[in-house]
């Protein structure tokens, strides 16, 4: 899967795949030899697959097998008719993602399914902000819309033509991971129309848009487990038929916590993320929601280190909002404090440039663990 204007070239397969015709593809990067033959191996191209699969896309985990999602023809057409449907119709998308990951392959179908050509914004060299405007700017299209992650979301807002620009789309999408609401609230200030996606590559992407079920998918909580059913659920793993995500027909098992509030779906974190401090348990994406809105903090990452009193200790690592001066630990802990229980007060800072991310958009919480544990002076 190419990126740049080489984009065009896969289009006919997806359109051919969407159509439910010819054989099932597997996303791979062209730029990343390493990780493609790594895919490769996992996933089996060329062997036998089940006649309804389209598309097989891997999860965005860059540690252990790589989980291949089973997509058909069937499922892609409904996540994308859903989609526009939420978003009042069809329209032209400009493609600012990597093409070998769910939301950026969501967005050319999306264009395949409209009838139109992507816009596309190179990314091979990162996201640059200061080249959006001029994509956004040769859209033609009666209606408009893209899909960012929130990194790509907050860059944008730091650069007033990118901002502009992003605010005479119809609709902006951004998932991936989760949005920190100073940034939404930001954004929705500067006329952006923000619409925030739950979803994974095994639910054809987002499928909860503003934590409302999108037309044809359904959500249930067990045991404060978020659960996804319905018409965009993946046939289960490519190379891990018996997992027990898909134990039951027609629904996936997120490793997300999430519960309904007035209707609508919050999640509000991974299950396998939790630190379990001095006999506590602490959701890390909790306390993050609380960081964020420290006016010193533009991103922040929570996780847990081993300690011999504790178990584990709550670490933070930040990149300072642009301008400010970084906060200290103390006043990050008082900042937490004030609205959560003091054991999810962070006991570590790390003060970063950028956060090391992974896949399309998320944390790399198993790089940035190493990284404090190698620096942590216990």
């Amino acid at each position: 899967m190419p990126t740049g204007a080489s984009v065009g070239d896969v289009l006919p397969h997806l359109r051919e795949a969407l159509e439910g015709n010819g054989p099932a593809w597997l996303p791979v990067p062209t730029a990343d030899r390493r990780e493609a033959q790594r895919l490769s191996s996992s996933l089996r191209p060329g062997e036998e697959i089940d006649d309804e699969v389209a598309l097989v896309v891997t999860t965005s985990g860059t540690t252990g097998q790589p989980k291949g999602a089973m997509l058909s023809a069937a499922a892609l057409q409904a996540s994308g008719d859903a989609t526009h449907e939420r978003l009042g119709g069809p329209g032209q998308w400009l493609l600012a993602l990597p093409t070998h990951h769910i939301a950026g392959i969501q967005v050319l179908l999306r264009s395949i399914l409209s009838g139109t050509e992507p816009a596309v914004l190179d990314v091979s060299d990162g996201f640059l902000p200061e080249a959006l405007a001029g994509a956004v700017a040769g859209m033609t299209g009666q209606r408009r819309y893209t899909s960012l992650v929130p990194t790509q979301l907050i860059k944008a807002l730091d650069e007033p033509a990118a901002t502009a620009a992003l605010a005479t789309l119809d609709a902006v999408l951004v998932g991936g991971a989760a949005t920190p609401q100073p940034v939404l609230q930001r954004a929705r200030a500067a006329g952006i129309t923000v619409f925030r996606t739950y979803g994974m590559s095994e639910t054809c992407g987002g499928c909860v848009y503003e934590g409302i079920p999108l037309t044809g998918t359904e959500v249930r909580i067990e045991d404060g487990r978020v659960l996804l059913g319905g018409a965009t659920v993946a046939k289960g793993y490519r190379n891990m038929p018996d997992h027990p995500a898909f134990a039951e027909p027609g629904w996936f098992r997120t490793e997300d916590a999430g519960h309904f509030e007035d209707g609508v779906l919050r999640v509000t974190g991974r299950l396998d993320d939790a630190i379990m401090t001095g006999g506590l348990l602490v959701i890390p994406q909790v306390v993050e929601a609380v960081l964020i809105t420290h006016p010193g903090v533009s991103e922040v990452v929570v996780l847990g280190l081993p300690d011999e009193r504790l178990g584990q200790r709550v670490v933070t690592a930040i990149v300072p909002a642009r301008g400010a001066t970084p906060p200290t630990l103390d006043e990050l802990r008082e900042h937490v404090v004030a609205e959560l229980d003091a054991i999810a007060a962070p006991r570590e800072l790390a003060v970063l440039d950028e956060l090391p991310l992974r896949g399309p958009g998320k944390p790399d919480r198993a790089k940035l663990r190493a990284h404090l544990l190698a620096a942590s002076p216990r």
